[in-house]
């Protein structure tokens, strides 16, 4: 996949460009060898809570999804899906890629059946597969965000 660059001039923008590929995402075969790992990073405020939002109704989540900054890890089941859980991470507090490892990292990235979207995910990057989704925020005003999308770090 060649690098995308889009631009959004609104939350709801980024959130329906996100529920896009969600949509796209999820009519595709689970992948064999591990969960598909969406890798979002980026500064503060960069839209990448916004972005795991729209992308949690992509897959037909109607809960609503919070940013899981103190408690990590959230996990939702997924229907009508050959996946089985969306898994959403904040990895914002964590100082060492252990501290995700010690809640059952390889575990959910060793299953196809997962797809993992972390924000912050530049602060474990030593544990993000190669093959993952890369996107990149960057803030250019209130409104206005450039986000890139790209399947290498």
């Amino acid at each position: 996949m060649e690098n995308i660059e889009i631009t959004t001039t609104s939350a709801r923008e980024t959130q329906k460009l996100a529920a896009l590929l969600a949509r796209e995402i999820k009519n595709i075969s689970a992948p064999c060898k591990g969960a598909l790992v969406i890798a979002l990073e980026g500064n503060l405020g960069g839209g990448k809570t916004t972005f795991a939002q729209g992308f949690a109704r992509g897959l037909g989540i109607t809960a609503k999804v919070l940013s899981p900054t103190f408690v990590i890890l959230k996990s939702f089941k997924l229907r009508a899906s050959s996946f089985k859980k969306f898994i959403h991470i904040d990895a914002y507090r964590i100082e060492r890629a252990s501290g995700i490892e010690v809640l059952g990292w390889r575990d959910l990235a060793g299953d196809p059946r997962n797809i993992i979207l972390v924000e912050w995910a530049e602060k474990i990057r030593k544990l993000i597969p190669s093959d993952a989704i890369f996107i990149h925020f960057k803030f250019v005003n209130e409104k206005t965000r450039k986000i890139e999308i790209s399947s290498k770090q």
